[in-house]
């Protein structure tokens, strides 16, 4: 196959990978502590030219590869709910919550409290503290979660706060070689290990909303589209051009 093909086939491959990754971050734009991911490209040199008469540099094609995704984990910004069970992490720490798979992280923060009492994500999963599942009271109200984690409750009629636990927040050296689950968790990757943070901090009533630009995503959508269909016009010319050139070969006489 010619070089020019294989190169605008590669490019075509690359572009339809991209289209997926903008695609699902534009579907969780409104995903609360969602982090976007990009893409990770770099040149391919290849080449199948041997003659001799060939310089160096002409024998050397130039090819695209994405080599990878990786997650973008800048801050989102948090909107301010005043439900008393919403937390918006400062920092780059993780909550850490129980799944039929084994413990899970995520950043999404609208919390609630299950029939039995259990601190949940919006999902269902149990959310961990330092010294497992934290559990409320049917008595318990005035739910108060301070910067360091720390969960109280007024006990009835009493006026003493009552500790029900503290969140368990962690982060990774190697965030990302975190795996995306669904249901907004990540899986711990090869090679990672959580550690527990002590610098982040807890904004009670705050949810931190998804770190995904609109409008960034969508200009790069379009001009996805756009490159991807300006492919496909030069490799049909290229092909168009070929048809014609063997054409005229044959009417060539022997």
């Amino acid at each position: 196959m010619q070089n020019t093909l294989l190169v605008g086939l590669s490019k075509q491959m690359v572009l339809e990978r991209q289209m997926d990754v903008v695609s699902n971050n534009i579907a969780n734009m409104n995903t609360n502590g969602y982090k976007a991911d990009r893409s990770l490209f770099q040149e391919y040199l290849s080449s199948n030219a041997h003659e001799d008469n060939f310089a160096s540099s002409d024998r050397r094609v130039s090819f695209v590869q994405d080599r990878a995704t990786f997650h973008d984990f800048s801050q989102g910004p948090t909107e301010e709910t005043k439900n008393p069970l919403d937390v918006a992490i400062d920092g780059n720490a993780f909550l850490v919550v129980q799944t039929p798979a084994g413990e899970r992280y995520t950043r999404e923060g609208n919390l609630a409290i299950n029939s039995r009492g259990q601190l949940v994500t919006a999902s269902g999963y149990q959310v961990l503290g330092t010294s497992g599942p934290i559990t409320f009271q049917q008595t318990d109200h005035d739910v108060s979660i301070a910067a360091d984690g720390n969960i109280s409750v007024l006990e009835g009629t009493s006026r003493l706060d009552s500790i029900r636990g503290k969140l368990r927040l962690v982060s990774f050296a190697q965030a990302q070689r975190l795996l995306k689950e669904g249901s907004n968790l990540y899986a711990p990757g090869e090679g990672t290990q959580a550690l527990p943070d002590t610098k982040a901090q807890i904004r009670q009533g705050f949810i931190e909303k998804s770190n995904v630009n609109s409008v960034v995503e969508m200009s790069r959508m379009i001009e996805i589209t756009r490159t991807y269909t300006q492919i496909a016009s030069l490799l049909q010319q290229q092909s168009d051009l070929h048809k014609s050139a063997i054409e005229k070969l044959a009417d060539v006489p022997n």
